[in-house]
């Protein structure tokens, strides 16, 4: 990955953490800073999930799930946040993942 690639990346996560933040998320904030590139989610501050951000244009979605998966610790939900240029923010996570989040509580 090039310079420009991973500064894109790393402003895309500063992005992400920030709109978090505004939607009531007050810890987020960049992981890799903090943990130097060891597995840690690039997006932390959200309890029980692992955020594998993306701000590209073109995405391998398959691919940047089974990175979130990998890295994700037990018990946090792994997700893809993503982003391209003039779009919104998309969440994608597995399915049984969200029919947990979605089933009816006893």
């Amino acid at each position: 990955m090039g310079k420009m690639s991973r500064d894109k990346g790393k402003r895309g996560e500063r992005e992400l953490a920030a709109y978090l933040r505004k939607h009531g998320v007050d810890g987020a904030r960049r992981g890799q800073q903090y943990n130097g590139g060891d597995g840690s989610a690039d997006v932390v501050g959200l309890p029980g999930y692992h955020i594998e951000c993306k701000r590209t244009e073109r995405l391998h979605i398959y691919d940047a799930m089974a990175q979130s998966v990998q890295d994700a610790r037990e018990g946090e939900i792994p997700i893809v946040a993503h982003r391209r240029n003039r779009s919104e923010w998309l969440v994608v996570l597995r399915i049984d993942d969200f029919l947990g989040l979605t089933a009816p509580q006893d």
